[in-house]
């Protein structure tokens, strides 16, 4: 074989490479005649980020299908079409573009009531999920799960990429007394499943949690319209699907892998700046304070499994440290399949408070209780704050990792 065939076959084989790519649930169900929603009445909980692969919007797409007579619309936090900042109440109104009603499930209730609900056949849910339990879109989805299932009404999950990629099990289980809106099931801080997945787990094992404990289990009728092409371990880029931020801090899918390696020590106020009010949400720890060379230096001494250091000097554009020159540390992925997320953040305050001698744990006045309720625990404050070594808290991080993994395994699509 010559050169020259050789040289043809390798780019052909790169190009189909090039044009392989993720089909989301929204196509596969457009594909297959959006069987299962023929003339039912249909509601839809999505956002921006509920796409096909040409950014068509999966309102538009249920809109127009003559199959569909799609009745109303629901919107999370950041509300339907994306347009209410972080924490903003979302109000209810009618959607301008279709003149459908928009039900709030992010103001006066975060569960859809029988009044919003009434007419509607099947609950259709698309919304891009970023794979860390504080989201809040997964909360929404078990809520509107359990009161569907109180009124015999189906719900249709259309399934999308885990940002993650599905392999990563990371943090412990909420504790009783501790679930909430960021933090409602009774699974690790990072749970390697896509919404679709883990849609079947909580319908099945009863893992939707109130404020003090579970509960009750309502099972609803669930379809989930899987991916075609999608494989664990994937990274976002592989998929060849754009991204569509879900939130205002994740306008990348770098800043989803991110999340969950720094969003914790965004509990705390006036502390460390994470890129949020720059361009780098959660990629980055910077202070006014820190002498970036020393912070790093320290960093590099863990030699952290997959992780790089840099040292960054910004000044933000928004938030409390605004117009302020900071100094720090960003991150990088050297070997993500290696590098564990979580703890990347613990090991930057244990690093800050080692030469720089601030504990925020033990700041005069500080309320804790957001921290505690994304933790899942008052556990991981205490294990952390008392001296800010890591090896404190790993023993209890860890310990629902394992059991979680087997228990899930049943309930995974893509093996």
């Amino acid at each position: 074989m010559n050169k020259r065939l050789l040289t043809v076959i390798a780019l052909g084989l790169l190009c189909l490479a090039a044009s392989a790519r993720v089909k989301p649930g929204i196509e596969v169900l457009r594909e297959h005649g959006f069987s299962g929603l023929e003339g039912r009445r249909v509601g839809l909980v999505t956002n921006p980020s509920g796409v096909d692969s040409q950014l068509r919007s999966t309102i538009e797409i249920l809109w127009a299908a003559p199959e569909v007579n799609l009745v109303a619309l629901f919107g999370p936090e950041h509300g339907v079409r994306g347009d209410v900042w972080a924490g903003g109440k979302v109000a209810g109104s009618t959607d301008p573009l279709t003149g459908l009603p928009v039900h709030s499930l992010y103001g006066a209730t975060r569960e859809p009531t029988a009044a919003m609900l009434e007419g509607i056949d099947v609950m259709v849910y698309d919304i891009q999920d970023v794979g860390t339990r504080s989201y809040t879109f997964i909360s929404t989805l078990g809520l509107v799960m359990r009161a569907c299932a109180a009124r015999g009404i189906e719900v249709m999950v259309l399934d999308r990429p885990d940002p993650l990629g599905g392999t990563k099990v990371e943090g412990p289980y909420p504790e009783v007394g501790w679930y909430s809106f960021v933090g409602q099931y009774r699974i690790p801080y990072i749970y390697g499943m896509t919404v679709g997945e883990l849609a079947r787990l909580i319908n099945e094992e009863g893992l939707n949690c109130g404020q003090k404990g579970n509960l009750p289990h309502a099972r609803c009728r669930l379809t989930v319209i899987p991916m075609e092409g999608w494989q664990r371990g994937m990274d976002y880029a592989a998929t060849g699907l754009p991204w569509v931020a879900p939130s205002p801090n994740i306008p990348y899918p770098q800043n989803a892998v991110c999340y969950p390696c720094a969003g914790l020590v965004g509990e705390f106020r006036d502390y460390l700046n994470i890129g949020i009010g720059y361009s780098m949400p959660f990629g980055t720890f910077a202070a006014e304070w820190i002498d970036a060379d020393v912070l790093k230096a320290e960093l590099d001494s863990y030699c952290l499994p997959g992780i790089a250091w840099r040292t960054i000097h910004y000044t933000p554009f928004a938030g409390s440290m605004k117009g302020k020159l900071l100094h720090g540390v960003q991150y990088y992925f050297t070997d993500f399949a290696a590098a564990e997320l979580t703890t990347v953040q613990f090991y930057v305050m244990q690093a800050v408070f080692k030469r720089f001698g601030i504990n925020p744990f033990k700041t005069p006045g500080l309320d804790l209780t957001m921290f505690h309720k994304v933790t899942g625990s008052e556990k991981t404050a205490a294990l952390l704050g008392s001296r800010l070594v890591v090896e404190d808290v790993l023993p209890y991080w860890h310990r629902d990792e394992a059991g979680f993994r087997q228990l899930r395994e049943t309930y995974l699509i893509y093996k």
